[in-house]
């Protein structure tokens, strides 16, 4: 049930401009696609079949009537279910029964106006915590490359449904690597765009700024398409970054790059060790761009201690997510005693956490005075198998989540960009990837870097065997 190899979101879009299929028929494809995928991977909260129709139905009597073109005319795409779709409920991931919102978020409000056809809302774990995508209130979401295996988290839905074919692309929203983590672990684009690129709106800050929405898909172009078209801004939006064309850079010759080979995970309270099966992997794509002209050598940015300006933000954004919660009493364990200490460090520590980051700023930004772009391990370890973490101790969880995960994060304090680009497989298969990191509002160069490594190695070539196993997502 996968798309059809020429079908990305670029190529899509063309073809329904010309005429050559109906938005109607590809909705119509996509929601049997989706039906079919369900028990085997569980991608989808919430499916909009009628409404997804309608907008289909719509954007055909569009494309029938002469003038300018939107983007995504036509176009179904999915977004993460911490997004408002008016009409929806936005459960984030929790248990209960949640009333519909009446308006769209600004990242989907964007989306429609470029468009697109919004197809369902992905499968999220509890307000975006963990790296998987489990939980008792919609089951387990399994990774297409092996159904065994956590796609990611917390875009775990998102990613699962691109990678799958389901869709060609998604929007996801990354606060310690939600985007290029699950981007990394089903060979995906994933881009962590700048804080406020993509509105956040009705929310100006996620979880005091650390969290900010992005794009997965197949290849960097259709992941810079769905970037362009789903940024700006809420006239109160705190953060609005200067407007870009990411699309436009995507081939552009970035000339030849001081680029840092960051092997290192930054300091973390708990043991976190680069397994050598994703090492090897990054190297190569070092060595790669090193063939390609750049210079490239293993050089760490000074990190310092910046793990003690995440904890406040990360913990007080979730108190405030539970603190809002309709039904407290379903959510997990770990969820409540992580609010908990939020509500603990919400006051001076986060005061103090939110100063830090001119600092931060400054000394990591002095890195780029050396360097143009990092090279980083997006993951230290491949997606560990479906409910390897579901029913640990909050602080079991913690380490393993570390262990696997140490290397994302920091560039949510800072709120600059980063690109995951697919860096291959292990020798079991799983997929793994590598970090393109930048300073502010660099996301033109780090797409001019990662369609380089794209022209090169063709992963958008590679495509996980269909899921056709009738396995419940209950599990």
């Amino acid at each position: 049930m996968a798309l059809d190899r020429s079908e990305g979101l670029a190529e899509t879009a063309r073809a329904l401009a010309a005429g050559e299929m109906t938005s109607r028929a590809l909705v119509e494809r996509t929601l049997a696609r989706i039906e079919a995928s369900q028990g085997s991977l569980n991608a989808f909260r919430i499916v909009r079949a009628e409404a997804a129709l309608a907008e289909a139905d719509a954007a055909d009597r569009q494309l029938a009537s002469p003038g300018a073109r939107k983007p995504l005319l036509g176009v179904p795409v999915a977004v993460k279910d911490d997004m408002d779709v008016a009409g929806e409920p936005t459960a984030f991931g929790c248990c209960g029964e949640f009333p519909p919102v009446a308006e769209d978020g600004e990242a989907v409000r964007r989306l429609r106006a470029a468009g697109a056809v919004i197809i369902g809302k992905t499968n999220t774990c509890e307000f975006g915590q963990w790296p998987f995508t489990e939980g008792p209130a919609f089951g387990a979401t399994r990774n297409p490359w092996s159904t065994e295996h956590t796609p990611g988290g917390s875009s775990g839905g998102s990613a699962a449904a691109v990678a799958a074919g389901l869709v060609p692309a998604a929007l996801g929203s990354d606060g310690a690597g939600s985007v290029r983590i699950p981007a990394a672990w089903t060979h995906l684009v994933g881009i962590k765009p700048q804080r406020g690129r993509v509105s956040t709106w009705p929310r100006g800050e996620s979880f005091q700024g650390i969290t900010v929405n992005g794009t997965l898909a197949r290849t960097v172009a259709d992941a810079a398409l769905l970037l362009d078209a789903a940024s700006g801004n809420h006239a109160q939006d705190p953060h609005q970054p200067p407007h870009l064309d990411v699309s436009g850079a995507v081939g552009r010759d970035p000339g030849r790059l001081r680029i840092a080979l960051s092997l290192k995970p930054p300091f973390t309270a708990v043991p976190a060790r680069l397994l050598p099966e994703v090492r090897t992997r990054v190297v190569e794509l070092a060595e790669r761009l090193a063939a390609l002209g750049h210079f490239v050598e293993e050089a760490d940015p000074p990190y310092g201690q910046i793990g003690l300006t995440f904890v406040p933000r990360a913990t007080a954004g979730i108190a405030e997510r539970v603190g809002e919660a309709p039904f407290p009493a379903l959510l997990d364990r770990r969820t409540r005693d992580a609010a908990r200490l939020g509500r603990l460090l919400g006051g001076a520590p986060l005061r103090a956490a939110r100063r830090a980051e001119t600092a931060l700023h400054r000394r990591i930004g002095s890195f780029f005075t050396s360097y143009d772009v990092v090279l980083a391990p997006t993951t230290a370890a491949p997606p560990p198998p479906i409910g390897a973490l579901l029913e640990l101790s909050g602080f079991a969880t913690d380490r393993a989540m570390i262990a696997a995960c140490p290397y994302a994060w920091p560039w949510n304090v800072l709120g600059w960009p980063g690109v995951n680009v697919p860096a291959g497989f292990t020798p079991d298969g799983l997929p793994v990837g590598a970090q393109l990191l930048g300073p502010a509002n660099s996301e033109p160069l780090l797409v001019q870097v990662a369609a380089q490594l794209e022209a090169e190695l063709r992963w958008a070539e590679k495509w996980p065997s269909p899921p056709v196993t009738a396995r419940s997502a209950a599990a």
